[in-house]
């Protein structure tokens, strides 16, 4: 929460959505907001720049109303929804800088004078993420890579096990290091492959970050998650480059966008 405070909980706030130049009335006509009986989605003058804000309950933006609400998952998902909603929808008439979820100030003139500060550094992002949309990469370890490690972590059943022949401590030791060497070679591999595609997807990009891999899930483990700003007229040849690297990899790709360039907006 920005510039809020319990003694105006009760006062009108203005919502902040995102910053752009001036994409017209149609843009926002009709869009709810985050506020569910709140006053219509608008746009606020700051000079050679818009802000499309809307008015709402300082209350329901303190920091225990947002506390409960990062507690509730499905209230946090509808806030999430609304607030890319009108962000989307105006992102799709004009380049627009999003601001951060619950971006609140005391009323229209307290929102101005803090917006108006940040104006050159807006005017930058606009520029930089004009005819460009974000996607995002993922990229998960050929089913080699499990399937090695499955062998080689796959338990005795007690029918198997018997007295140990001469030899077979030796024996069990250079399976184990065999293992070793299988999962080494496909951990190898699985960076090469993650580090080629992040490689041949940046030369399509104006700008790109490397993100957290997320933990493994049903036997997948994820190697490379990216996100790539593309200028719009070669999102054509990133489709075609993906399922290139698909076939030349062998290993699962996930394409995801255009999205609003929301990773690519506070760098400038």
């Amino acid at each position: 929460m920005t510039d809020c405070d319990a003694e105006l909980a009760d006062a009108g706030a203005t919502y902040v959505f995102a910053v752009c130049r001036d994409p017209g009335l149609p843009a926002v006509d009709g869009l709810s907001g985050v506020a569910a009986h709140g006053a219509p989605v608008r746009a606020l003058s700051l000079g050679s720049l818009t802000g499309i804000v809307q008015t709402v309950r300082a209350r329901d933006f303190t920091d225990e109303a947002w506390q409960a609400r990062l507690a509730d998952p499905p209230e946090l998902e509808r806030y999430a929804r609304a607030h890319h909603d009108v962000v989307s929808a105006v992102a799709a008439r004009c380049p627009t800088v999003p601001l951060p979820m619950a971006t609140v100030y005391h009323g229209d003139d307290r929102a101005r004078d803090a917006l108006s500060r940040e104006l050159a550094r807006f005017s930058t992002a606009l520029e930089r993420t004009a005819h460009h949309a974000e996607w995002g990469v993922k990229v998960y370890a050929p089913p080699a890579v499990g399937r090695d490690a499955c062998q080689a972590a796959r338990p005795v059943r007690s029918a198997e096990r018997t007295r140990p022949a001469p030899g077979a401590g030796l024996a069990y030791l250079e399976r184990k290091r065999g293992a070793q060497k299988l999962r080494e070679r496909d951990e190898e591999e699985a960076l090469r492959t993650a580090e080629s595609v992040d490689e041949q997807v940046r030369h399509l990009a104006t700008a790109s970050r490397r993100l957290r891999t997320q933990p493994a899930t049903e036997g997948r483990t994820q190697i490379l998650n990216a996100t790539y700003l593309i200028a719009e007229d070669r999102s054509d040849e990133l489709a075609v480059l993906t399922e290139n690297l698909r076939q030349r990899t062998g290993a699962p790709i996930e394409l995801s966008g255009p999205w609003v360039p929301y990773s690519f907006v506070g760098e400038v």
